[in-house]
C-alpha cells in the first residue's frame, strides 16, 4: 500500500509569508512517519514563494496555487493546491455535509452548529437558511434541476425546501431513527433516504407519501447510492406490480452501506437482495464508479473497489491511513475521498 504525503491544513497562506514555515509528513503503512518541514524564503518577482525542504523532502515545483513535494525515500510525490477561495463565515462549526447546484452557482451546507444554508459558490454570500428540522441536519443535496433541496435529519424527518425562498414544501415522516444520507432517482418525482433504525426507504416527491420499505437490514444504514445497473446483472423479479408512482426504478442497484460491517446491493423495483459484501468495519459510504464498478469506505480508513457482477473478491482495497473514511466521489478516471483526519 503507497505511502501518504501530508502538508500541515494552512500551507498556502504560511508559506507565502517571508520565513513561513509549514510541517511535512510522510507516512508508509507499518513504518514509522517521516516528519519535516518546508521553509518561505520569500517571494520571486511574480509572486512565486522561494520554498525548501528539510532533509528527506523535496520541492519538485512551486506555483502561485501549487507546490509538488517528494519523499525520495518512499518513491513518493504528491501535488498539494492551494483553496481557489475560502468561506469562513457560512457556519460558525464543522460542516457535515454540502452539495453544489447542478449549474455551480449555489451551495447548500449542513453544520453542527444546527443550521443548514443556502450561498453563492462564487463568494460565499448566504442567500437563504433552511430552518425547519428538530436537532441537527445529518444530510442535504440539491435536486437536478438546482432549485429545489433534500434533506435529512436527527429528527427521523426528510424535507423537500425551495431554494428560492426557503419554503419547506414537503416534509416525510416515517423513519424511527435519524436519517443519515439521502439519493435522488433520476428526476427527482422519488427520492431515497436510510436511516439509523436499519431501514432504506423510497419516497413519492409528489404525494408526500412512502412507496415501500426497500430493505430493513436490522442495524443502522450509514450511506446510500442509486446507479444504473450493468445489463448483465440478475437484479431479482418484483413480488407485487410496482405502483405507478415509481418512476425510474427499474434497472437500477441500491447501494447499502452498513454499521454491521455489510455493504449489500439491492434491486430497487424488485426489492431483491442481489450481492452481500463483508468488510473490516462498519461501512460509512459508498458510490458508483460505473454502472459496473463500485466503491465503498470503511470506519478503519479501507476503500473497497467491487465489479458487482462478482463481490467475492474486491478489485482493490486501498489503505491510506486508519482514519475513517467519510465520503466518496466520482472524479474524472478516478474518485476523490475524504476521511477524519
Amino acid at each position: 500500500m503507497a505511502a501518504t504525503l501530508r502538508i500541515q491544513s494552512d500551507w498556502s497562506q504560511t508559506l507565502r509569508r517571508d520565513e513561513g514555515e509549514a510541517w511535512v509528513s510522510c507516512r508508509s503503512p507499518g513504518k514509522p512517519t517521516l516528519y519535516g518541514s518546508l521553509t518561505c524564503r520569500g517571494l520571486s518577482t511574480d509572486g512565486v514563494p522561494d520554498i525548501t525542504a528539510s532533509e528527506g523532502f523535496v520541492v519538485e515545483e512551486v506555483t502561485k496555487k501549487s507546490i509538488l513535494i517528494s519523499c525520495p525515500h518512499e518513491n513518493v510525490s504528491t501535488k498539494f493546491l492551494a483553496p481557489y477561495t475560502t468561506f469562513s463565515r457560512i457556519h460558525q462549526k464543522s460542516i457535515t455535509c454540502l452539495d453544489i447546484s447542478s449549474g455551480g452557482g449555489l451551495g447548500v451546507s449542513t453544520s453542527t452548529d444546527g443550521t443548514m444554508k443556502i450561498w453563492q459558490a462564487a463568494n460565499g454570500e448566504i442567500r437563504r437558511q433552511l430552518e425547519g428540522h428538530v436537532y441537527d441536519v445529518n444530510c442535504c443535496r440539491f435536486f437536478p434541476s438546482g432549485l429545489v433541496v433534500l434533506s435529512g435529519g436527527m429528527d427521523a424527518q426528510l424535507k423537500i425546501w425551495s431554494a428560492e425562498d426557503a419554503s419547506c414544501v414537503v416534509t416525510f415522516k416515517g423513519h424511527k431513527g435519524g436519517i443519515l444520507d439521502t439519493a435522488i432517482v433520476d428526476r427527482g418525482r422519488n427520492v431515497l433516504s436510510c436511516s439509523r433504525d436499519g431501514t432504506a426507504c423510497l419516497w413519492d416527491c409528489g404525494k408526500s407519501a412512502c412507496l415501500g420499505v426497500i430493505m430493513d437490514c436490522g442495524s443502522p444504514v450509514n450511506g446510500i447510492a442509486v446507479g444504473t445497473a450493468d445489463n448483465s446483472l440478475n437484479l431479482g423479479t418484483p413480488e407485487e406490480v410496482p405502483s405507478e408512482r415509481e418512476v425510474g426504478t427499474e434497472g437500477k442497484l441500491l447501494l447499502l452501506a452498513q454499521e454491521d460491517k455489510k455493504l449489500q446491493g439491492v434491486g430497487l423495483q424488485s426489492r431483491q437482495p442481489v450481492f452481500l459484501f463483508v468488510g473490516s468495519d462498519a461501512f460509512n459510504c459508498c458510490t458508483f464508479l460505473s454502472s459496473t464498478y463500485i466503491l465503498a469506505g470503511t470506519q478503519d480508513g479501507n476503500i473497497y473497489q467491487l465489479d458487482v457482477r462478482n463481490t467475492n473478491t474486491p478489485i482493490q482495497v486501498i489503505h491510506r491511513s486508519g482514519a475513517p473514511v467519510l465520503s466518496l466521489l466520482p472524479y474524472r478516471d478516478g474518485f476523490i475521498a475524504s476521511q477524519g483526519n
